[in-house]
């Protein structure tokens, strides 16, 4: 039986579905191309080389007065 190599997941860019709306990875990485702040904390969590997190705090946008 192989043995696991200890590597961590890739992240994926299929959509993800929630009551509201749906979102995936498509390349965007700052605030301003965000249409919510929900959509920031996606892509956030979810998709790489974003930059809208400057102090890694885990909230994204917070000076983006929009949301």
């Amino acid at each position: 039986m192989p043995r696991s190599s200890g590597i961590a997941e890739t992240r994926r860019e299929a959509p993800v579905h929630t009551s509201q709306t749906s979102f995936r990875c498509d390349g965007r990485q700052h605030c301003s191309q965000m249409t919510s702040r929900a959509e920031a904390e996606f892509f956030i969590r979810n998709c790489p080389n974003t930059k809208m997190d400057g102090d890694r705090d885990g909230i994204p946008c917070e000076n983006d007065s929009r949301f």
